[in-house]
């Protein structure tokens, strides 16, 4: 039986209010996690408990790994999903560890791809213990992670985790081929974001709902929210590369440094001209660029209107996510999630 709280069953199924891009009262991800609080606390000690090994070096790597502070979002949407649907129970918790070790594991290889030193402001493994290691960890993580369920019958959870692993390494094999011909329009823009973002965040919605609830229309509800939210939460996240004010540490241009195309500079190339979508075009092809080739780019996103239209189609999206969630009894969780979708458009990092 779903959980409810004291609003007048009337509410059930009312649209849930739009967005306000204009509103300032900051919503915060304290107040987002209030609903399961106890929940995470427990969630924190068996994801550390599902991440221990006998060997000393791996134990070792893996208390590493555990003492970086990230915001945990993903294991969040699981409890909340969990929440909405009914209650969080055992099931719930493997799931949200699955989430986080496989979500872990990806984080680790897709460093050693990129060659990166740092990981949320920290030495990334591959810096530390080098690539072998740092492939061997990653292997080790989704061994674990699918033992996780098999050990416990949890097959259609797994089963929405593995296919969102499958659309991530689609997505950015995709966006790997279309950056050397620059030639992505908008339709394959989405798909990409949709397979490396959207897809994972939509699994976590749908393990947590599965985790709670025999329903498969609130799980198929509970996945196209969470879809809806992934992408609206990966428009943000490319709009920052455009703002020199971000807070996000995240420097200016570098997805164009990377000649990765987003939907801010999609939209300004289709609304140019042919010589001066040939101008912006030569500058993103480019291997070095200089802070000036990078101004160029943003200025011409912004005065093509590129930010203005990635801004709408982010409110439009995270609107559509809350219509989604809205379709839940009203509970404090289900709230919560309503809430997360202005978090995530409005975050400075």
């Amino acid at each position: 039986m779903l959980e409810t709280t004291s609003v007048p069953s009337d509410r059930y199924g009312v649209a849930a209010p739009p967005l306000d891009p204009a509103r300032r009262e900051a919503v915060t991800l304290e107040a987002v996690r209030r609903p399961v609080d106890d929940e995470l606390d427990a969630f924190r000690d068996y994801f550390r408990e599902a991440m221990r090994s006998d060997v000393g070096l791996l134990d070792k790597v893996t208390r590493y790994v555990l003492k970086q502070k990230g915001k945990r979002i993903r294991p969040l949407l699981v409890l909340l999903a969990a929440k909405c649907c009914g209650r969080v129970r055992e099931t719930s918790y493997r799931a949200a560890a699955l989430v986080e070790i496989l979500h872990t594991a990806t984080l680790v290889h897709d460093d050693v791809v990129d060659e990166a030193d740092q990981r949320r402001g920290a030495f990334s493994i591959n810096a530390l213990w080098g690539n072998k290691i740092s492939v061997l960890l990653g292997d080790f993580l989704l061994s674990e992670g699918l033992l996780l369920s098999l050990d416990h019958g949890d097959y259609d959870v797994l089963h929405a985790l593995s296919d969102a692993i499958r659309r991530m390494s689609e997505g950015e094999l995709l966006q790997i081929e279309k950056s050397r011909l620059l030639d992505i329009d908008e339709e394959t823009y989405f798909q990409i974001i949709s397979d490396k973002t959207a897809s994972l965040i939509g699994a976590c919605t749908r393990a947590g709902a599965l985790s709670a609830s025999d329903d498969e229309g609130h799980a198929d509800r509970m996945h196209e929210a969470g879809e809806k939210l992934g992408l609206a939460f990966q428009i943000r996240d490319d709009l920052f590369d455009f703002d020199p004010q971000s807070a996000t540490g995240k420097p200016l241009g570098l997805d164009v440094q990377e000649k990765k195309m987003t939907l801010p500079l999609i939209h300004a190339l289709s609304r140019a001209g042919r010589s001066e979508r040939r101008r912006i075009l030569k500058i993103v092809g480019q291997d070095d660029k200089d802070s000036e080739d990078l101004r160029a780019v943003a200025t011409f996103a912004e005065e093509h209107g590129g930010l203005t239209y990635a801004r709408e189609r982010m409110h439009a999206l995270a609107d559509e996510a809350r219509q989604l969630f809205a379709d839940f009894p009203p509970t404090q969780a289900r709230d919560a999630l309503l809430d997360l979708t202005q978090f995530v458009v409005q975050r400075e990092r």
